[in-house]
């Protein structure tokens, strides 16, 4: 895919407000379009900065399955199911144990999961 028609369909996903797809081809397209930063929107150029931020940063992006782990532990802590918590938990050590991770956590799973010495706040 050439950078003309790159930026043109990112553009346009920012027009229909599919950030997920324009976040794609921004991810799968980096390099090319730091390069060529000029010829993307206010909105695209802005989250090309902070998805270029992120990655300088070693912020590795949550894949699907780590965002579902995610959301089914905020669903276990809102309905206080400690079974299936602990179970999340148990089953997912690693995804725990990254540091930007708690960000996307609500605060009842926060509470619980600070509770159960799985993660540290710092308050």
């Amino acid at each position: 895919m050439d950078i003309v028609e790159l930026v043109k369909k990112i553009n346009q996903c920012f027009d229909n407000l599919d950030l997920v797809r324009a976040r794609k081809y921004i991810e799968e397209n980096l390099e090319l379009l730091n390069q060529n930063k000029h010829l993307l929107r206010g909105n695209a150029r802005s989250l090309l900065d902070f998805i270029t931020n992120r990655t300088d940063a070693g912020v590795i992006p949550l894949n699907r399955n780590e965002m579902n782990v995610i959301y089914s532990i905020n669903a276990y802590a809102s309905k206080f199911d400690l079974r299936g918590l602990k179970l999340s938990v148990k089953n997912n050590t690693n995804l725990l144990m990254r540091e930007d991770v708690k960000q996307y956590f609500n605060e009842d799973a926060r509470t619980l999961l600070a509770g159960l010495n799985v993660i540290h706040t710092i308050e």
